[in-house]
């Protein structure tokens, strides 16, 4: 994502990369003509998925989160189909392009850089899904300068399902790089699974993040965008926005009941009960992808919040995932069955 050249010159360093996400709210929401046309990409995107002719790239495994020059990652999967002209894709391990009527799936923590080209005869255009606590992000990207991706609109939805489409992200992932006879089979029935909820949020989707207007907009964005950045604070935000750090407190507050910094460490919590629920990432992991960069505070803030530590939050989730059946298999109308069933027996078995 290219930088606006708007943005305050001492937040535009690698260490500060608030001045890369003000794209995310500068650029305007879509319109109702920008939203039918993303149905129509949906519906054609369905179709093709369905004929087997939407082809899908996901890079080759590598360590996650690896802080490279010229790339960068993110704390849940990306989704781009290629609509115009030619992204280039780099990772630690393999280059690939993506073109029109193909889909690539980036997972979580894996680095990667993008450079972008018009074709002769279209200018360039992907549609790309972001992924943050209880918001799914759509947006178009177009070419802002030669070679560099900017946010043409955007449009926040509320997703109280978002671990579905986060579990079909990752599920698309793992099963590219598996073999198997039905690896083609699976592939497309996730694909299409994919592609039709997106396309249901756009018919039907809403968000509250909508609603918020001016800086409370603003600020819900760059937390949701920047939650895994350790250095973000009220004051870089407040930076970022062109006002004080007082007066951004004071409105947050006033407009949403809520404290700025109560709400960044949140945004920061639900972060990581979705990993702790998702990923095998162990605690100190799950502390820095969130945002905090001393996992014994970490620690004490989700308890704070959630009553638990996190090493006590994941123990309650296995002890649920192991705990014994105690529901009945079969509901009839006149008894409780909680066998699994008789197990057919051979002929010779009955005569005898």
């Amino acid at each position: 994502m290219s930088v606006n050249h708007d943005v305050p010159r001492h937040l535009m360093s690698q260490d500060n990369p608030l001045g890369q996400s003000k794209a995310i709210f500068a650029a305007p929401s879509m319109s109702y003509e920008n939203r039918a046309e993303m149905r129509q990409i949906f519906d054609r995107a369905i179709k093709l998925a369905e004929k087997e002719r939407l082809r899908i790239r996901v890079p080759r495994e590598v360590k996650p989160g690896q802080k490279l020059r010229g790339m960068h990652y993110h704390y849940r999967p990306e989704f781009f189909l290629g609509l115009q002209g030619r992204t280039d894709f780099q990772f630690p391990k393999e280059t690939f392009s993506l073109d029109p009527d193909e889909v690539c799936i980036i997972p979580a923590g894996v680095p990667h850089g993008e450079l972008i080209h018009s074709d002769s005869t279209h200018p360039f255009r992907n549609l790309v899904g972001g992924f943050y606590n209880n918001t799914l992000s759509l947006h178009f990207a177009y070419e802002a300068r030669p070679h560099r991706p900017d946010i043409e609109v955007i449009e926040f939805f509320d997703a109280p399902n978002l671990d579905v489409f986060v579990t079909l992200c990752n599920s698309i992932a793992q099963t590219y790089s598996m073999q198997g006879p039905a690896r083609d089979a699976v592939l497309k029935g996730l694909l299409i699974a994919l592609l039709g909820m997106f396309r249901n949020i756009v018919e039907t989707g809403t968000g509250r993040l909508n609603s918020d207007i001016g800086k409370v907009y603003q600020a819900k964005c760059l937390v949701r965008e920047q939650f895994s950045n350790p250095n973000l604070s009220v004051q870089d935000i407040a930076d970022a926005l062109g006002c004080s750090a007082d007066y951004l407190s004071h409105l947050f507050h006033v407009e949403t009941k809520e404290r700025l910094i109560h709400y960044m460490q949140r945004i920061r919590i639900d972060g990581a009960i979705l990993a702790l629920e998702g990923t095998s990432l162990n605690i100190s992991e799950i502390a820095y992808a969130s945002g905090f960069s001393d996992p014994a505070y970490f620690a004490r803030v989700f308890k704070q919040h959630k009553g638990t530590t996190p090493l006590e939050f994941r123990a309650q989730l296995d002890a649920r995932r192991n705990k014994p059946e105690t529901q009945p298999k079969t509901v009839f109308f006149d008894r409780l069955d909680y066998s699994h069933g008789i197990p057919q027996r051979s002929p010779a078995e009955v005569v005898s």
